[in-house]
C-alpha cells in the first residue's frame, strides 16, 4: 500500500513509547509529505512543542512515566499551545477511554491497531481543520486592525469638526436672532440651517463619546438627582425642533429620584427623542417621553407614531453606523451613531434598553436603570 499525498502539508508531533509504532506512522506520513518529529515520551514531546509549536500531534496514551492524558492536559494549559490539535492513538477501546481523552481537549481518537488509512483521514481533516482556524484568526485579526484605523481616522477628522461647527451655529445664532433686515424668506432659511447645524453637532459629540464609552474613557460619576427634572429639560431642548409634532412629557407626580449621571442620562434621552421627531410626521406626528419608578428602577420611555421599526432590525439599530433598508417598506432608516451612544450609556449605568416596534404603529424605546448605581454586566 502506498499512502496518497495528502494537502495541506503539515508539521506533525509523534508521541509513542513503541519504536515500531513511530517508525511506521513517521515512514508514511513522510511519505505523505509532511513534517515529522517523532518523540518517545510524554516529558519530551512537550519539551519539543514548547520548543517549536506543531501543527498537529498524535499522542499514544499508555506511556511510562508521563502517560498521554497528562500530555494532553499539559499541553491544553500552555497558552501558547492549547490550539494545537490532539489525536489521540491507543490500543484502549474503552468507552471510558475515549471520553476522558475528548474532556481533556482531543480532537479525535483512533484505536490501535490502527489502519494507516484511517489515520491518514483523520490526519488531513484536522490539520486542514487547524490551517482554516489560523487563517479565520488572521482575517479577525486585520478586520480588528482596520477597525482600529477606521474608528481613529473618523475620530480625529470628527474632534476638527467641533470647532467649525461651533463657529457656524454662533453665527447663525447672531443673524437668526439679530436685527439685520431680512426678508422673511431668509429668516426661514437661516432657521434651517441653525438646526441641521445644530443636528451636527450632536452627530459629532454622539462620535466622540462612543470612542470614549467603547475605550474606558468615559466614566459614569451617578449623583442623587431628580429624573423627571432632567426630562423636561430634554423637552424644553427640542422644542424648537419639533415642526410642527406634538412632544409632550408625562411624568409621575413629584419628584422621580435615583442615582443618575445628568449629563449622561440628558444626552441618551435627547438622543431617543430626537431620533423620535426625526422619524416622525410632522403633519399628526406625536412623541412623548414617560419617566415614572417602580421600586428599584426608574423607567424612561419615549413613544412615536411614525413609521416603524421591522422586528428583524430591532437589535441592529443599536449597531454602529447600523441601517435598516429600504426597499421592502419604502424608506430607509438610519440609526447613526446616537443608538449605539444610548447603549453604552445606559448599560454604562448597569440598567437595559430596547424597542417595541411594529411597521406602521410606531416605536417605543425603553430604558430601564437601577435607582442605586451597580457595576454594568461584563461584556454587555
Amino acid at each position: 500500500m502506498s499512502p496518497r499525498k495528502m494537502n495541506p502539508v503539515g508539521d506533525i508531533l509523534v508521541v509513542d513509547d513503541m519504536p515500531s509504532n513511530l517508525e511506521i506512522l513517521t515512514t508514511m506520513l513522510k511519505e505523505c509529505g509532511h513534517r515529522v518529529r517523532p518523540v518517545p515520551s510524554g516529558r519530551l514531546a512537550l519539551e519539543a512543542a514548547r520548543l517549536q509549536p506543531p501543527d498537529l500531534i498524535l499522542l499514544d496514551i499508555n506511556m511510562p512515566g508521563m502517560d498521554g492524558y497528562q500530555v494532553c492536559a499539559s499541553l491544553k494549559a500552555d497558552e501558547k499551545l492549547a490550539a494545537v490539535p490532539v489525536i489521540f492513538i491507543s490500543a484502549n477501546n474503552e468507552v471510558f477511554d475515549k471520553v476522558t481523552a475528548f474532556n481533556l481537549g482531543g480532537v479525535d481518537y483512533v484505536t490501535k491497531p490502527f489502519q494507516f488509512e484511517e489515520v491518514e483521514a483523520r490526519v488531513e481533516t484536522h490539520l486542514e481543520l487547524r490551517r482554516q482556524r489560523v487563517e479565520l484568526e488572521k482575517s479577525y485579526q486585520n478586520l480588528a486592525e482596520l477597525e482600529a484605523l477606521r474608528d481613529s481616522l473618523v475620530h480625529m477628522i470628527v474632534h476638527d469638526l467641533r470647532s467649525p461647527l461651533a463657529a457656524l451655529v454662533g453665527n447663525l445664532e447672531l443673524l437668526k436672532d439679530g436685527t439685520s433686515p431680512l426678508e422673511p424668506d431668509q429668516r426661514e432659511d437661516i432657521e434651517e440651517a441653525y438646526k441641521a447645524a445644530k443636528r451636527m453637532i450632536l452627530m459629532v459629540t454622539g462620535v466622540l463619546d462612543v470612542h470614549k464609552l467603547e475605550a474606558g474613557r468615559m466614566s459614569v460619576e451617578p449623583v442623587d438627582c431628580d429624573a423627571a427634572a432632567i426630562a423636561r429639560e430634554v423637552i424644553e431642548s427640542l422644542g424648537s425642533i419639533t415642526e410642527g409634532r406634538d412632544l409632550s412629557l408625562s411624568a409621575s407626580q413629584g419628584e422621580v429620584r435615583g442615582m443618575l449621571d445628568k449629563g449622561i442620562l440628558f444626552r441618551v434621552l435627547q438622543n431617543l427623542v430626537a431620533n423620535a421627531l426625526k422619524f416622525t410626521p410632522p403633519q399628526g406626528g406625536t412623541v412623548q417621553l414617560q419617566v415614572d419608578r417602580n421600586e428599584d428602577i426608574i423607567r424612561f420611555v419615549v413613544k412615536d407614531n411614525g413609521p416603524g421599526i421591522p422586528p428583524e432590525y430591532h437589535g441592529q439599530i443599536f449597531e454602529k453606523f447600523g441601517q435598516v433598508a429600504g426597499k421592502t417598506y419604502g424608506w430607509m432608516f438610519s440609526t447613526g451613531l446616537g443608538l449605539p451612544f444610548c447603549k453604552l450609556a445606559v448599560e454604562a449605568h448597569g440598567g437595559q434598553i430596547g424597542v417595541e416596534s411594529e411597521v406602521g404603529k410606531g416605536s417605543t424605546f425603553w430604558v430601564y436603570i437601577p435607582v442605586l448605581p451597580r457595576k454594568a454586566e461584563s461584556g454587555s
